[in-house]
């Protein structure tokens, strides 16, 4: 859905940006056009309403559902509360249970944040059929060794997600930015 939204978006804002410029450079054609456009529309709906009714009236109604159901479906996904993102988990007795996605986060920030040489950690955590996808934002030390950070931030959060939640790991990925180096003087 958000790459929907950022589309239609995009297209709208060139829209009217067109529109704008157009309206600017040569506003006495634009509105003639526009004003050319309405007429025709309107003659057109008159002489279609004159001699086919009833297909007049099965356009207007087939609007009305394709256009209501379309839009009232995009508004309702727009202003519809949204669930707190969760995981369901299976123990090795079969228990269930449901875990949010921000609990998993705030836990592998917390186990991460412990490890020596690690200023910061954004954790953002998505659920991806029965694993989760972890991506890392990580802030180091700038005399940190990267591929053995790397290694390391990854073990502990699988170690976190497998062991102690019991969830299944998708993909794992690490953005690692070295902090600043500190003045000796």
């Amino acid at each position: 859905m958000n790459v929907f939204n950022r589309m239609l978006a995009v297209i709208v804002l060139f829209a009217l940006l067109a529109l704008t410029v157009a309206l600017s450079i040569i506003p006495e054609a634009v509105l003639q056009v526009a004003q050319n456009a309405l007429e025709n529309a309107e003659q057109f709906l008159m002489d279609l309403a004159g001699s086919q009714r009833w297909l007049y009236f099965l356009g207007r109604v087939s609007l009305l559902i394709a256009g209501g159901g379309l839009f009232g479906y995009l508004l309702w996904r727009e202003i519809r509360p949204r669930r707190a993102g969760s995981v369901r988990l299976t123990t090795e007795t079969g228990s269930r249970a449901t875990v949010t996605l921000d609990s998993v986060a705030r836990r592998l920030a917390w186990n991460i944040d412990q490890l020596a040489d690690v200023i910061s950690v954004q954790p953002r955590v998505t659920p991806r059929g029965g694993a989760v996808d972890v991506l890392l934002d990580l802030e180091t030390r700038p005399e940190t060794d990267v591929p053995m950070k790397t290694d390391e931030v990854v073990a502990v959060a699988t170690e976190v997600l497998t062991e102690q939640m019991g969830l299944q790991v998708g993909k794992v990925r690490v953005n690692i930015r070295h902090g600043a180096y500190q003045d000796g003087s």
